[in-house]
């Protein structure tokens, strides 16, 4: 707020009103942008909660649509104060608000910041419930091998139990021979291959080269992923919480600066 009245002539206020009308209508499209964000992260969740054990927090998409529906109201009722300024008789009756107006912006602007740090602070707990997630399945959706690299593909039993002939005498050793009971094999499932590589997908006898032709595995690139699953995942969706919490902070900014204008502009009439 202004500390002391402010003068504008008339052709000082139409421009701050212009140049008001146009940044709250600026506010209105990111925040639109920002509820699209939480709607597309919430169902971005839901596709991929069984990676996460079903333990996902919604707290962050939640708050995103609800921050990106208060901004589309505040800045739209922002916008029609600056078009109807221009008009006295029709600012008369807006003026009582203003100052409501600009405590509910303050309040609007806590909450935005503290959705932004969420965004940030909150990927901690996303890599931990990947990890929870993904400790007792190998899933690739996101081009992928293994958990945390493509090596961890042999210490994760990939294939289900109840695909298992346990009357079979090596299936059955094997499962014996480990010690914590899992079938592990020198494979990849085949959605660990990497459709850019040259060379047909080796996902079986990955470490033995006599197996394949002119092959080495400690020196040649195989031709699966060479990151795993959470770094895959983690790595997808810490850059949507970073980027959506940048907009967020964009967004303050364009907030505060029409709020602060919008007060001295009242001050001044």
């Amino acid at each position: 707020m202004p500390f002391m009245p402010v003068k504008f002539n008339l052709q000082k206020r139409v421009k701050l009103a212009q140049g008001l009308w146009m940044i709250y209508w600026l506010s209105v499209i990111v925040g639109i942008l920002i509820f699209s964000l939480g709607l597309f992260f919430k169902v971005e969740l839901r596709k991929r909660s069984e990676m996460m054990d079903n333990n996902e927090s919604h707290l962050v998409p939640n708050l995103l649509i609800l921050v990106g529906l208060l901004a589309g109201g505040v800045s739209a009722f922002g916008g029609k104060v600056c078009h109807d300024s221009l008009d006295p008789v029709k600012f008369a009756k807006w003026k009582p608000m203003l100052k409501p107006y600009l405590l509910l912006c303050c309040g609007f602007n806590v909450l935005m910041l503290f959705t932004a740090l969420l965004c940030f602070l909150m990927q901690f707990a996303v890599y931990l419930t990947l990890a929870e997630g993904l400790k007792n399945s190998i899933k690739s959706s996101s081009a992928a091998a293994g958990t945390t690299t493509s090596g961890t593909g042999f210490e994760v039993q990939w294939i289900s139990n109840r695909y298992l002939d346990m009357s079979n005498d090596l299936v059955k050793d094997r499962v014996l021979s480990n010690v914590e009971g899992k079938y592990l094999m020198d494979s990849v499932p085949f959605s660990c291959c990497n459709p850019g590589s040259p060379r047909p997908c080796i996902q079986h006898h990955l470490t033995n080269n006599t197996a394949h032709y002119d092959y080495d595995h400690r020196i040649e690139e195989l031709n699966i992923w060479s990151r795993g699953c959470r770094e895959a995942l983690f790595a997808y969706f810490s850059s949507m919480m970073n980027s959506i919490g940048v907009l967020i902070l964009f967004t303050i900014m364009l907030e505060v600066s029409p709020a602060h204008s919008t007060c001295s502009q009242s001050a001044s009439s």
